[in-house]
């Protein structure tokens, strides 16, 4: 079982924030993946995916505990329902992976180079996601709880009708994204480097702003709110 120290707790920061918790993950000495081809219900423990090429294969369902995937290939793998906890994936690069309604707990995700990845209806507890580029995020009616954003680039993520709380936004740029019907609390966005809401900027209640972001999103703001600035 992986020796986690617990993450730092969440407590009142700038602005009175509920700041997240970060996983601490400290993993077990592991065994190589030699499997070949995940299974839908697989169990695997205490693994380690080294450069494998994942593409289409089936882990629908299974459970994934203090693994570690490392430069694997993610292209249309099926990990819906599946669990993944205690674990760090490091420089997973695919398009269409589908996480639907996958459980994420204790996880670190660096440098992730993904597009089109499926997380809608999932769960994501005491996770990081440094570094790296995720285009075309579908997270709609996830459930997103202690989670860092951290150093990456998101191009036109969907929490369409999404629960954040405790999120935070560091040093990365989010482009494009849509919080239509989502609901926020203490979702920290001031360390955004770039801020750019195509739509929902009516749910933006339960989140921290930058003065500056807040000058920069006026001409979306005033537009919801049916003002016109002249002059």
């Amino acid at each position: 079982m992986a020796r986690r120290a617990m993450g730092r707790r969440g407590g009142a920061g700038r602005g009175g924030v509920q700041g997240a918790r970060r996983p601490e993950v400290r993993l077990p000495a592991l065994e190589p993946f030699r499997d070949g081809e995940l299974e839908p219900d697989g169990d695997y423990d205490g693994l380690e995916f080294a450069e494998e090429d994942l593409t289409g294969h089936d882990g629908g369902g299974a459970r994934f505990m203090d693994c570690a995937l490392k430069g694997c290939v993610l292209d249309e793998t099926r990990l819906h329902h599946a669990r993944i906890l205690d674990s760090v994936l490091t420089a997973p690069r695919g398009v269409g992976t589908d996480l639907a309604e996958a459980t994420l707990r204790d996880v670190e995700l660096v440098d992730a180079r993904l597009g089109g990845v499926q997380l809608h209806g999932a769960v994501l507890e005491r996770v990081v996601i440094r570094g790296g580029k995720i285009d075309y995020l579908n997270m709609r009616k996830a459930k997103l709880r202690d989670v860092v954003f951290e150093g990456c680039v998101l191009v036109e993520p969907d929490f369409g009708g999404a629960r954040l709380e405790r999120v935070e936004f560091v040093d990365c740029a989010v482009k494009g994204v849509d919080l239509t019907g989502a609901g926020l609390a203490d979702v920290d966005l001031r360390g955004a480097v770039e801020l750019e809401i195509a739509r929902g900027v009516d749910r933006l209640a339960g989140a921290v702003l930058s003065t500056s972001q807040l000058l920069d999103l006026a001409p979306v703001l005033a537009a919801q709110l049916g003002i016109r600035v002249e002059g």
